[in-house]
């Protein structure tokens, strides 16, 4: 059925402006003034924004960790980033030595089938670069639309690739037009640092972030942007967290190399201390890269203000504090690493950076959706509001003021770790390719509803130089 939305201000990453939205067969038909069709249903937005729908690059849905699996999956996962103003999700397929890459694929599919709410994509993690493996690779891009590659610099005899591993990752997909991704912790010092604490009786949630110092962060980001300029490749820092990352991914830029960052909302409200909370409740803020001293918050801030950082992920890998988390007593190693982002990611942003003056309406579209559409090969299906995009929107009350709860969460896990922090701004309903997915802050989805979708290879849509932002 047609629908019209008359009466929102709506706002993208270049304009903020009153019109109505006729959209028809999924896709946005017609933006302008006064619009009318008897046949359509109209909506009213007046008081609201009106926003493209969220587009997270970040999520960990059903992912096994440490002998356990994350607690949401496709259908709460999806579910919850609908609530939070998300209707695109990319999440990542963890890969095993030796095995066919297909294998890991099919798994995601199979864990996605009949369960996303909302549309969704999938990264594809490279943990050895071999000629099975680049053979396998222009399937996985033609076939399968996955035009983006994890590397891991960290989880030593886990998930960590070593540097040869990421240098022909990035000669890949410099050859065949994909992203390289990097989780950019130095794992080799980490691994020492640990087996040193443990050796010293140090076994408490904090140690997991003084194990894994801001320094091993910085030093594994500015190596891998080393090794994109040295493979004139393309470079996709995710989760940055502390000061000596950023810098390092402002100098590459600066040098010209093609390098992007993304940080999460949990570093930029919370720090290092939250560990420290007694009776192991330090266990539900553990994850990687952790949480950092305070000052690096404003950091973080200024970095996403200058664009020195573009994107926002939620890195969504939630754990039960009971029962998950505490596998770790006695052993702050064997805690699940993650937490439960994915519906918060937007209303942070919105209340923590437009509200408070960090950054501007247009810049919160940007980061939160239309970056990351462009970026990796969704634009301009996805990211914007214009006439022949698909019509995922958010309505948006940016005056409600409310308390994050785990109470009031839809997410499956047993805490928030936002926990009573107040936020203005609160998406009201979500429509994805058309329909209403929440309305009136009610679930009123279907499983199954989200479509999966294929990307177009990195650099198949061109940024203009307009939108080349240039450091100074």
């Amino acid at each position: 059925m047609k629908k019209i939305i008359k009466n929102g201000i709506i706002v993208t990453a270049a304009d903020t402006y009153k019109a109505d939205i006729l959209i028809e067969n999924e896709k946005i038909g017609l933006i302008g003034q006064d619009l009318s069709d008897p046949g359509a249903e109209v909506i009213d937005a007046e008081g609201h924004y009106v926003f493209p729908g969220g587009v997270d690059p970040h999520t960990h849905l059903e992912m096994p960790f440490g002998g356990t699996v994350s607690k949401d999956d496709f259908e709460t996962g999806t579910i919850a980033a609908a609530h939070g103003g998300t209707t695109t999700v990319i999440d990542f397929c963890l890969t095993n030595k030796g095995e066919p890459l297909q294998n890991s694929i099919d798994q995601w599919h199979a864990k996605s089938k009949d369960k996303s709410v909302i549309d969704y994509s999938f990264h594809l993690m490279v943990g050895e670069m071999n000629d099975a493996v680049i053979d396998q690779l222009p399937s996985v891009i033609e076939d399968e639309g996955i035009t983006s590659f994890k590397v891991f610099m960290a989880y030593k005899n886990v998930f960590q690739a070593d540097d040869e591993t990421l240098f022909r990752t990035l000669e890949e997909a410099k050859r065949l037009g994909a992203l390289v991704m990097v989780h950019a912790e130095n794992g080799d010092v980490i691994d020492h640092l640990v087996k040193k604490a443990l050796q010293e009786g140090n076994t408490d949630p904090i140690y997991h972030a003084l194990t894994r110092p801001p320094e091993a962060e910085g030093e594994a980001t500015g190596r891998a942007a080393q090794l994109t300029g040295l493979a004139d490749s393309q470079l996709y820092v995710v989760h940055v967290s502390c000061q000596e990352a950023v810098e390092r991914i402002s100098e590459a830029r600066k040098k010209g190399y093609d390098v992007w960052g993304e940080t999460c909302p949990q570093y930029l409200v919370l720090d290092q201390s939250y560990l420290e909370k007694p009776n192991f409740e330090g266990a539900k803020y553990v994850w990687s890269p952790p949480l950092r001293e305070k000052f690096n918050q404003e950091v973080l801030w200024n970095a996403l203000k200058n664009g020195e950082l573009q994107t926002l992920g939620s890195d969504q890998c939630s754990f039960d504090f009971s029962g998950q988390k505490d596998l770790g007593k006695g052993d702050f190693t064997k805690i699940p690493n993650g937490g439960p982002i994915i519906e918060d990611r937007i209303s942070i942003l919105f209340s923590e950076g437009v509200k408070k003056g960090r950054i501007t309406l247009n810049q919160f579209v940007d980061i939160t959706s239309t970056r990351v559409a462009k970026t990796f090969g969704l634009f301009p299906q996805k990211g914007t509001i214009t006439v022949g995009a698909d019509a995922d929107l958010v309505i948006f009350d940016p005056t409600v003021e409310r308390t994050i709860s785990v109470e009031t969460s839809h997410m499956a896990a047993d805490y928030n770790p936002f926990e009573g922090m107040e936020v203005t701004g609160q998406p009201v309903s979500v429509l994805s390719r058309g329909e209403f997915v929440v309305r009136d802050k009610e679930f009123v989805g279907k499983l199954g509803s989200g479509k999966y979708l294929k990307r177009a290879r990195y650099g198949d849509f061109k940024l203009s130089s307009e939108e080349q932002l240039t450091i100074k």
